[in-house]
């Protein structure tokens, strides 16, 4: 983006607010937030008195509350389909449990048993991490975060408000009229009134003051069927985590434990508490709670501390962890990551026994696959039970309702992310990031769907699914065993589909409506070598102006960034060899090849080209050059008149 768009594009937002200038009096009926009545303002540029004014109004068709991983991802889906958006985070950073503020993996579906071969997600969510491999090659936590950002105010039609919460909803009936939002660092209060609001910021605050139905702690056996719940109902929610850094500084470094550090003994704990890998961080230093997780969190955190300074204490000067004598700390995590406070009552209450056997929802718009990875009911401060139960590992996907993602009370709000209509332990899987990105692309996708139908969530779901589904898939979404089918793809009505040297599939898989390789079935076509080529041609002239090609990422391969760098057979630490880099697409016309469009920089899955409408009786694609792979593969090829 260019400097000069960027202050335009800036102008309504917080880069604009201290050029709102001071007011001379305020009346006593004036708030204490936005609007003060004692603030003693001497401006010494004019000589004047007065007051700030720091209060304002945006008017938007979209506001996403929440700037993690859910929330960039259904922010960018919303802009992108149309509807004025503005993504609201509290934090200076954006990713959530993900920014360098917390340094958690962005996992999701990342080893399904029994290979340890993930399904990765794909859409907004693959951008992102293929973005991060591209401009982050030395694997920066805090550069990670200003690629986040980047990547979203480069959206156009969408906002960043950063450093802002959003505090109370505004009402009419079962209706969100706006969001009162309080920026700190401005002192601002902001009210952003929408259409549709999407909360996607875990704690969920604007969505509990509009009155959306809640619960929290865990469901008892009875009431969903679960065997992996309690007996009885009970208050527990899996705790917050602080994580820490060391680093091996090639000579003795000694530490002594600050006086409030909690004192660790590890033969009094379940020996499931390991400490390999103890430098990156042990997710284990956690503290539950069986009572308000939020109210208590400045509690928690302090504990977390105490904890963590103690478990290193133990780590560095108790002689039974090899490797610690040369470590030294160089990060500690100030703001715990937290994985459960409310879930939100949609439609549908998602539950255990859908993911375990792999219930198929007709509302489908995401997919999971981690293990039920629930968390000890105390944390750390249960010495006895192992730090996490791992009930039930995955051999295959499952499938997130679209009935799960948007509230049964309250008309125009959704959630994405771990806050989501869902059991206890359907949460202790779902609620991994990658996972909730798929949650994020399909509400803020429907979010846009909404504006443009003038409806509901509800009305989405049940007028409109097929077709939410189907926008989905054409931005690269996966959605297990849900082919596309849409009717305005001319790619579909083409007479014959062709390809030079083939090394595996068949190129009228291009055709199939699945834009994978997936439990075992090929979906794609691959090149022998390259250069090379796949041809699709139509009995008669077809109107075109527009191209959209599925290239190959390797999704059985991880890209996400961790602390180990780690290269394996089922990581990967770099931009993925198999994605496509050079490629142009002709068109016939009268006979003649034409050039409509080229790449020779493609950095994404799916590449699109846009031309002027042309009237075409073929299409040629030629793949020139990968990013190291010998061969080119295709999973999809789209056409359309407009």
């Amino acid at each position: 983006m260019k400097r000069s768009d960027f202050f335009k594009k800036s102008a309504g937002g917080a880069v604009a607010a201290s050029a709102i200038p001071i007011i001379g009096n305020a009346s006593e009926e004036q708030g204490v937030k936005g609007e003060r009545v004692k603030d003693n303002w001497f401006h010494l540029a004019d000589g004047q008195r007065g007051l700030p004014v720091r209060k304002k109004k945006i008017t938007v068709d979209v506001a996403v509350l929440g700037g993690g991983i859910a929330g960039i991802c259904a922010a960018v889906s919303a802009a992108r389909n149309g509807a004025k958006t503005i993504l609201v985070q509290d934090r200076p950073v954006l990713g959530g449990n993900a920014s360098s503020e917390m340094r958690v993996h962005l996992n999701g579906v990342t080893h399904l048993k029994p290979d340890n071969l993930p399904e990765r997600e794909t859409g907004v969510i693959e951008e992102l991490l293929l973005h991060n491999r591209f401009n982050n090659k030395q694997e920066s936590w805090p550069v990670w975060d200003h690629l986040l950002y980047d990547f979203v105010i480069s959206e156009p039609n969408l906002e960043l408000m950063l450093n802002t919460q959003a505090t109370e909803a505004v009402m009419n009936g079962k209706t969100i009229l706006a969001a009162k939002c309080w920026q700190l660092t401005t002192e601002m209060e902001i009210t952003i009134e929408a259409k549709q609001f999407i909360d996607c910021s875990g704690d969920g605050l604007l969505a509990a003051t509009a009155g959306a139905l809640y619960r929290s702690g865990r469901e008892g056996k009875k009431e969903f069927g679960e065997k992996y719940a309690p007996d009885e109902p009970d208050g527990w929610q899996m705790g917050a985590t602080l994580l820490m850094h060391s680093e091996d500084m090639g000579k003795p470094m000694p530490f002594e434990a600050p006086s409030w550090a909690i004192p660790y003994d590890a033969e009094k704990h379940n020996p499931k508490r390991k400490f390999n890998g103890f430098h990156n961080g042990l997710w284990w230093m956690e503290v539950g709670s069986d009572g308000d997780i939020i109210g208590e969190q400045e509690e928690i955190r302090h504990k977390l501390m105490c904890y963590a300074y103690g478990v290193w204490d133990y780590i560095k000067n108790s002689g039974k962890v090899p490797g610690a004598e040369n470590h030294a700390l160089t990060w500690v995590q100030s703001l715990p990551g937290k994985r459960e406070s409310r879930r939100f009552i949609g439609d549908y209450i998602l539950r255990e026994g859908d993911l375990i056997n792999h219930t198929h929802f007709d509302d489908a718009v995401g997919y999971g696959g981690w293990s039920l990875d629930e968390h000890c009911w105390a944390g750390i401060e249960n010495p006895e039970d192992p730090p996490s139960y791992f009930h039930h590992h995955f051999h295959k996907v499952y499938e997130i309702p679209y009935r799960s993602l948007y509230s049964n009370n309250i008309l125009n709000l959704q959630f994405a992310g771990r806050n989501i209509s869902q059991t206890h332990i359907a949460l202790s899987s779902t609620r991994l990031m990658a996972t909730c990105a798929t949650m994020g692309l399909a509400v803020g996708t429907a979010a846009a769907m909404c504006v443009k139908k003038g409806t509901m969530p509800r009305g989405i779901a049940q007028n409109h699914i097929d077709e939410l589904q189907e926008q989905l898939l054409r931005d690269d979404a996966f959605i297990p065993h849900r082919p596309a089918k849409d009717p305005k793809d001319l790619a579909r009505k083409a007479a014959l589909i062709n390809a030079s040297s083939t090394v595996s599939g068949d190129p009228a898989l291009l055709n199939d409506g699945v834009s994978r390789d997936f439990e075992g079935k090929e979906h794609g076509w691959e090149s022998h070598g390259l250069p090379a080529e796949v041809v699709m041609e139509w009995e008669e002239p077809i109107k075109l102006s527009k191209v959209e090609i599925k290239c190959d990422t390797n999704v059985k391969r991880n890209i996400m960034m961790r602390k180990d760098s780690k290269v394996s057979f089922n990581f990967w630490n770099d931009v993925p060899t198999e994605l496509l880099k050079s490629l142009d697409v002709e068109a016939r016309i009268n006979g003649k090849w034409v050039k409509v469009g080229a790449n020779d920089d493609n950095r994404r899955r799916l590449i699109k080209f846009d031309f002027d409408q042309i009237k075409t009786s073929g299409i040629r694609i030629n793949l020139k050059e990968t990013y190291g792979a010998p061969n080119a593969k295709l999973f999809e090829v789209r056409c359309y008149a407009s």
